[in-house]
């Protein structure tokens, strides 16, 4: 099971904060994840961004280290989506 956690303008977007992908709905690659994600998640953010164009830029930590669109899920049980932010 892979747990998707959205934050910022990808949880804007998809609504929620979280997901869940168990078994065959994981999908082989982050690049595959990001895929069906844009596809599920329809919604916006509060601008009218959306979540195919927020995840084009955001960052992902696969179970705390950083991914590409290449990165293997196989054995990858979170994913955090982190849209740009700025802060201190």
């Amino acid at each position: 099971m892979v747990d998707v956690h959205f934050f910022a303008a990808a949880r804007d977007a998809a609504g929620c904060t979280h997901t869940n992908l168990a078994g065959t709905d994981v999908p082989a690659t982050l690049g595959d994840l990001l895929q069906f994600l844009s596809t599920t998640f329809t919604g916006s953010t509060g601008a009218g961004t959306s979540m195919a164009d927020v995840l084009q830029r955001c960052s992902f930590l696969l179970d705390g280290k950083t991914g590409t669109a290449e990165t293997p899920l196989a054995g990858i049980s979170r994913v955090d989506v982190l849209p740009p932010f700025a802060g201190g």
